[in-house]
């Protein structure tokens, strides 16, 4: 899932960062808001964590031409400000949730997961595809009861497969979710990433969930699909 970080102080938005990539998350930063609100609006993100305190153009205002282009991507509101007319001001611009510094950032991603499970339309904490089942929460990933190890990317890619079910992917809307803005689309790593994840999640069974459609893209179908 893609999540983008408004933030300009550069340690904070790095540590923020670093975090969530390292919970598997593609993360793409920007240092004010007008950067901030062309990210926005260019890319389709999952969930947005945006600081009111920015240069250019702060995050209310960003908050509020977002949610006139009609973009509903779930926002987190960032700042040191800690007032209740301040926080009356970030959910009114249209933020969905309200996160005062300093916080740890547990805190940070678990109100992050609350609004991504708020936003999807799947309740059900496990994405499945057959006898496959990944857990975004615990992040295991099992087939068969047989539990398969990922790496991050990996874990990211088929997450992204899985919300999509039945959906066929192209390379472009590949990179555009589980890879960051700065993506080299000429490079073969989304085909290296997509083989590697093949072998683990296909190698050892009957059924072959994660196909390839020529000159398309790739797609991930329920076994009984694969008949």
């Amino acid at each position: 899932m893609r999540i983008l970080v408004v933030e300009d102080e550069r340690k904070v938005a790095s540590f923020i960062k670093k975090g969530l990539e390292e919970q598997s998350y593609v993360v793409d930063t920007a240092i004010d808001g007008l950067e901030g609100e062309r990210l926005a609006l260019k890319n389709e993100y999952d969930a947005i964590v945006l600081d009111v305190l920015l240069p250019k153009q702060d995050g209310i205002a960003t908050c509020q031409k977002i949610r006139l282009k009609r973009v509903d991507t779930p926002i987190l509101m960032l700042t040191a400000l800690g007032e209740t007319d301040d926080k009356v001001r970030g959910l009114d611009s249209g933020a969905d949730d309200y996160l005062t510094k300093p916080f740890h950032f547990e805190e940070l991603l678990a109100r992050v997961r609350a609004l991504l499970r708020r936003k999807s339309q799947d309740r059900s904490t496990s994405l499945q595809a057959g006898t496959l089942v990944l857990d975004p929460v615990t992040r295991k990933v099992e087939r068969d009861g047989r539990q398969i190890r990922l790496t991050s990317r990996e874990f990211a890619l088929l997450e992204y497969f899985l919300r999509n079910k039945g959906q066929i992917l192209s390379r472009a809307n590949l990179a555009q979710h589980v890879w960051n803005v700065s993506f080299d689309m000429d490079s073969n790593v989304i085909d290296v990433y997509v083989k590697l994840l093949r072998q683990k999640i296909d190698k050892d069974f009957d059924k072959q969930l994660l196909q390839t459609i020529v000159g398309a893209g790739y797609v991930l179908k329920d076994e009984d699909e694969n008949d």
